[in-house]
């Protein structure tokens, strides 16, 4: 995601009962670099909830992607490297799903101008793999949205409005909707326990 609707995501905040602090990392399109990222999130910060957001540049919509899948990682990152074997995490589950509920939260968000779609396969990619290994970390309190390229249609003003309708919806989703929260990553919102 360009840093640009960071800025305006940090701009707009979550709304007036929602306090966020919003530190950005911008990743590589990486495997190694995205697991030590990931880990290093929910290790550090021991949050209640990472939502990471990914761009898409074939998608016409913004995506909830509902699950992270373990297999299938064949296609190689920046660097040339793919995963061993193409799996993220030797001896996980094949599928882990979100504890939030993408489906109903796709229902609930009413952005003018912007569609928004549900969808179980986020694509076997570094986006994917980074969802995956949230997922494992944070028992399934992680999140990813997939967003479509910025364009006349869809300005970064609009994008990163139609990202904080979504995230109050999922933070009502979770119920967690006042606690502080932190943006880490490139693309990853980080709402830190209770006892942060």
């Amino acid at each position: 995601m360009k840093p640009r609707t960071l800025a305006e995501l940090s701009k707009l905040g979550l709304g007036n009962e929602t306090v966020v602090q919003l530190r950005t990392l911008e990743l590589p399109v990486d495997y190694r670099e995205a697991k030590r990222s990931v880990t290093g999130i929910w290790e550090d910060h021991q949050p209640q909830l990472v939502v990471h957001v990914g761009m898409d540049t074939a998608a016409k919509a913004i995506i909830l992607e509902q699950s992270g899948k373990n297999q299938g990682y064949r296609d190689a990152d920046i660097r040339g490297f793919r995963p061993e074997g193409g799996v993220c995490l030797p001896g996980g589950p094949d599928v882990l799903e979100s504890g939030v509920c993408m489906k109903a939260v796709c229902k609930r968000v009413a952005v003018e101008g912007v569609e928004v779609i549900f969808s179980r396969d986020a694509g076997r990619y570094v986006c994917d793999y980074t969802y995956y290994l949230s997922l494992h970390h944070g028992k399934g309190c992680a999140a990813l949205i997939h967003v479509p390229p910025l364009s006349r249609r869809l300005p970064t003003s609009l994008l990163g409005r139609a990202l904080q309708v979504i995230i109050q919806e999922m933070l009502e989703e979770v119920g967690k909707p006042t606690h502080k929260a932190q943006f880490e990553e490139n693309s990853t919102m980080v709402l830190p326990g209770r006892g942060n």
